[in-house]
């Protein structure tokens, strides 16, 4: 599967990727911890929170930035080649265009199954313990934040919350409250609630008010909650699509369609993650066209900013097309592989015109 060749040009873009992934991931990693200092002294929250929470966010990234990563280190590897007259005499020795570019594209699979496996099996976890973490710094509270709801501790009562919504207007809350003796005596749900005037209402309210003899059962149209729980607290916990690995993600979609919510963002979430190894390639295979194509016109320099600017179009359309999808109902599928299908298209384009 592997000819010298192949693994000589192999080994000199995975050397090259691995450097561009270090730079952008140091560099989305300091801009991380100057945002995690701005909450610092807010509660319990302090600088080694900070950092730790910083760090434990840096294997999302390294997911999210590895196709721009394979296209700058593939445009830098092959064109360290170039420099070198090294693809010249490769193609004089009947190592054809096709054939170095199967070698990139061996390599770089391998490249992403590692990145994949560390994405979908270390970030999720990783970045889930940051926002707890976060959270019981900032509130001074024990919190849990699952895929099905958040849970927290008031006093002697545990708080359910299946809709976070960011602390905007939580919906699907369950309130279990227990007596001093730490026998269950009230359970309390509500279809949402709101905050207003630095106090909570709750509206739509069902409760099951346990003794040792009977269940009596109530309902409220609206109530005041007095609860410590703060609406920021919310926006900490809020379960994120890129918290969860794809198989959950496909789960909590399933989830929250049978309860007759909106799962736009988690949908697409799901399918740029579906459509992630198909951008990393096309990123890799159009560095094969571009180096080879102009193999002594382009400087080093060149070549980085060639690569960064088709690499931050092909990120700022992503964004912009995951965000038409939730507000204009574009199918998200559609809104994912769109860009990648247009690079794959130009990209075969030129190929072909490569000789």
């Amino acid at each position: 599967m592997f000819g010298r060749l192949d693994r000589y040009i192999g080994l000199t873009v995975a050397k090259a990727t691995g450097m561009a992934l270090l730079a952008l991931v140091i560099l989305l990693l300091l801009f991380n911890v100057v945002d995690e200092l701005d909450r610092v002294n807010r509660g319990g929250y302090r600088v080694l929170d900070a950092l730790l929470v910083a760090l434990l966010i840096v294997p999302r990234y390294l997911f999210e930035v590895f196709p721009v990563s394979a296209l700058l280190g593939s445009l830098l590897g092959l064109g360290g080649l170039a420099t070198g007259s090294e693809l010249v005499a490769m193609r004089a020795a009947g190592f054809s265009v096709r054939n170095i570019a199967f070698s990139v594209l061996k390599v770089g699979m391998l490249m992403m199954l590692v990145v994949g496996i560390f994405g979908e099996l270390v970030a999720p976890p990783a970045e889930r313990y940051a926002q707890q973490l976060r959270a019981e710094r900032l509130s001074g509270q024990p919190t849990l934040s699952s895929r099905f709801g958040f849970w927290a501790r008031d006093r002697h009562a545990f708080i359910n919350i299946r809709r976070p919504d960011g602390g905007r207007r939580p919906g699907d809350i369950y309130i279990y409250e227990f007596d001093g003796e730490g026998r269950l005596h009230l359970i309390s749900h509500a279809d949402l609630a709101e905050f207003r005037d630095n106090h909570w209402i709750l509206r739509g309210i069902e409760q099951s008010e346990l003794s040792s003899q009977r269940v009596k059962a109530r309902r409220l149209s609206w109530a005041r909650w007095d609860t410590t729980l703060d609406p920021a607290l919310l926006r900490v916990v809020e379960v994120r699509p890129t918290m969860l690995p794809i198989w959950d993600l496909y789960d909590y979609i399933g989830f929250m369609r049978s309860n007759g919510q909106s799962a736009s963002d988690y949908e697409v979430a799901f399918w740029l993650k579906v459509v992630n190894p198909v951008a990393t390639l096309a990123m890799l295979f159009l560095a094969v066209p571009l180096v080879v194509g102009h193999v002594r016109a382009m400087s080093i320099g060149q070549r980085i900013f060639t690569g960064a600017v088709i690499g931050a179009a092909f990120f700022l359309v992503n964004r912009a097309l995951s965000y038409m999808s939730v507000v204009y109902g574009i199918p998200p599928a559609l809104s994912a592989f769109l860009p990648s299908l247009v690079l794959v298209g130009v990209t075969a384009f030129l190929l072909r015109r490569v000789r």
